[in-house]
């Protein structure tokens, strides 16, 4: 269900990098392969005075970083950048390089270039040890040694951790994916566009447009087939609700009012660590690495995250100068769609 978005308008330094590398490799193979890579921009747009303050402390450390291409608009300058917004929008954040591109041509493309051997259907039932460290593992197949097992298994890498002993901190959580398959007021070149104080979210896609909402929600079991509910798309077009994509765009209620609108959904879990910020890293299991909990920025996370990942296991990166290790003191944050 993954929209294959990404941005570097991050609140913390260290996902600021890892994204900014995985997003330069993704150009690059760009020119090489069609990912369907898109350059369109992501827009945070506030409705409340306290969201703008947020909004515009958040840019003035993100220039600290590097960003200097963000900009900070005002209401009106964002209006007039972006004629579709809403009256009552105080200010928006705009970065034009941020954007998305197809995730199963990528992985698809990966997989190509990769030149490696893979098997599907086969599951992973148990680590093969050699007195307290990790030397492989069994599968429904066969079993395959290895000097280091790295465990990538998205919402699934807090039970395979289980198998080897550990206890990864780690959260998964039922997401959404709105997908309208046709929808002409939408404007084909429009950014990633978000409400800054509710997280809800649409962007274009084909002719039609995606839409998300990260919303608290309660964790759930690992699950490998995740049900939908249709309480999600309509808490995202029925114009009365708290989080409406028509509170910061007002043709969304044209689509809500449409006797013409089809949608569908799919379902996720997003594995959710207690900073929200993802595990690199050999674990203190010898021979056991993993490279999971992005917490829902896996696509635009995932070059950077797995370069680290290997540095870390081979040395070239070590557990000091590594802020994203496993075993990295942890402090939560919850405020997840800056």
């Amino acid at each position: 269900m993954a929209t294959g978005a990404f941005r570097l308008q991050f609140d913390n330094a260290e996902e600021v990098e890892l994204v900014r590398e995985s997003i330069a490799f993704f150009d690059e193979l760009q020119q090489h392969a069609d990912i369907g890579l898109y350059h369109q921009g992501y827009l945070f747009v506030a409705r409340t005075d306290e969201g703008a303050r947020m909004q515009a402390k958040l840019v003035a450390a993100q220039r600290q970083w590097g960003l200097t291409d963000v900009e900070l608009l005002s209401g009106d300058e964002a209006r007039e950048r972006f004629p579709y917004l809403a009256a009552d929008i105080v200010n928006a954040r705009f970065r034009q390089a941020d954007g998305w591109l197809e995730p199963r041509r990528l992985a698809l493309e990966l997989a190509r270039a990769s030149g490696a051997r893979f098997d599907t259907g086969v599951s992973v039932t148990g680590f093969i040890m050699d007195g307290d460290r990790v030397r492989g593992v069994t599968t429904t197949t066969a079993p395959v040694q290895a000097e280091w097992v790295l465990i990538a298994a998205g919402p699934l890498s807090g039970p395979v951790a289980k198998l080897a002993g550990l206890d990864l901190p780690l959260a998964t959580v039922r997401r959404h994916k709105l997908i309208i398959p046709d929808l002409p007021q939408v404007p084909a070149g429009a950014p990633m566009t978000i409400e800054f104080e509710t997280g809800a979210h649409w962007r274009p896609a084909g002719g039609g447009a995606h839409a998300l909402w990260t919303a608290p929600a309660p964790a759930e079991p690992p699950l490998e087939d995740v049900p939908t509910s249709s309480a999600f798309a309509f808490g995202l077009l029925d114009p009365r609700s708290d989080h409406a994509l028509a509170r910061i765009v007002p043709f969304w209620k044209d689509v809500w009012r449409s006797s013409r609108l089809q949608w569908w959904l799919q379902a996720g879990q997003y594995t959710y660590t207690p900073d929200r910020r993802p595990l690199l890293g050999p674990t203190p299991v010898p021979g056991l690495a993993v490279n999971t909990g992005y917490s829902g920025h896996g696509i635009m996370g995932s070059i950077g995250g797995s370069r680290r990942a290997i540095d870390a296991i081979t040395g070239r990166l070590r557990a000091e100068d590594n802020p994203l290790r496993p075993d990295r003191p942890m402090q939560a944050r919850v405020f997840d769609i800056l």
